[in-house]
């Protein structure tokens, strides 16, 4: 069988570095007194976070980042993690076999929905939900707990560019607390959809979520993902393109849970929240947007967050949907 000839790639590039800068500056001084949401309380640690810290960091894939406010402050990933291990999947088994076992369509349901696995006929969801996350970190390859564990920090320590910490008191909280993720496991194990032991899945998911990240380390993983693979301050190639390009489509459809309808609409890039406060959206080729502010909308979403990311979206040309008219000669 012949082989395919790669086709051409035009993603365009980011404005120059004053013009980030002082977008940056002024989104974040737009939305810092923004007093909307609530910060996450059903894991008691993260109900510790002020309410009015906010972090924004523009990284380009060229190794440029532009942060401002508590751009350096550590928060956990949580699961904002999600896109990230699935990259590490469908490296290690490729991308096909990665969609068949997870699934990869939207459940349009919450984040910890059990009717999203119960209603689908194949009772798969897709990897930026908890079921279909937990799959996900089962098919880490690994001979046992403590590899599959050392793999997953490694794998995203690396998309970072740096090593990544566990919190402890993180941890500890959210294992006091994640008895309906080891539910979904057991459910999903019961429909032949979890690849090792379910409380092991758990116990991992919960750690990978406990990751200590800043809104810098997510801007240069989200550049990752947006560079064809390519850490853009390490250069190491931490998955392939192709990888990228699958893990950005599941991010598009599904990254903001019930709301990424919503999200591709207003914003117009692939785009993944999480509960402490964390999102991460991906411009192709160009780089990535990445801001942390803990009170959230009812979906679980950063409130500064989103509102900063779309108006970034707009001045810096991202939205993957826009084009200019055409001119006729």
């Amino acid at each position: 069988m012949a082989q395919s000839v790669p086709g051409f790639v035009s993603t365009g590039s980011l404005p120059s570095r004053d013009e980030i800068r002082a977008l940056v500056e002024e989104a974040h001084a737009r939305f810092r007194d923004d007093n909307g949401g609530r910060v996450a309380d059903y894991i008691p640690v993260l109900a510790e976070a002020d309410p009015s810290a906010f972090g924004l960091c523009v990284a380009n894939t060229r190794g440029d980042a532009f942060a401002l406010g508590d751009a350096e402050a550590a928060f956990s990933i949580q699961s904002v993690s999600k896109p990230f291990v699935f990259a590490l999947v469908c490296d290690a088994l490729g991308a096909e076999e990665a969609a068949q076992r997870l699934g990869v369509d939207a459940t349009g349901m919450p984040f910890n929905s059990i009717m999203a696995v119960e209603l689908r006929p194949t009772h798969t969801t897709n990897p930026m939900v908890n079921s279909g996350a937990i799959a996900t970190t089962s098919l880490v390859p690994a001979a046992n707990a403590d590899e599959r564990w050392s793999n997953v920090r490694r794998g995203l320590s690396r998309f970072a560019g740096r090593a990544l910490v566990l919190d402890e008191r993180v941890y500890a909280s959210e294992a006091a607390t994640n008895q309906r993720n080891a539910g979904i496991a057991h459910l999903l194990r019961g429909y032949g959809h979890i690849f090792c032991d379910p409380d092991e899945a758990t116990d991992i998911y919960t750690r990978q979520c406990s990751l200590l990240v800043t809104a810098r380390d997510l801007a240069v993983m989200g550049a990752t993902l947006a560079g064809g693979g390519v850490n853009p301050v390490t250069g190491e190639q931490v998955v392939c393109a192709d990888t990228c390009r699958r893990v950005l489509a599941v991010m598009a459809t599904a990254g903001l849970y019930e709301r990424s309808g919503a999200w591709l609409y207003d914003v117009g890039l692939p785009g993944k929240s999480g509960v402490s406060g964390g999102i991460v959206t991906v411009a192709p080729g160009k780089g990535a947007v990445a801001a942390w502010s803990p009170p959230l909308d009812e979906a679980g979403n950063s409130v500064r967050g989103q509102l900063a990311t779309r108006f970034l979206s707009e001045r810096l040309g991202l939205n993957l949907f826009v084009s200019a008219p055409a001119h006729r000669a």
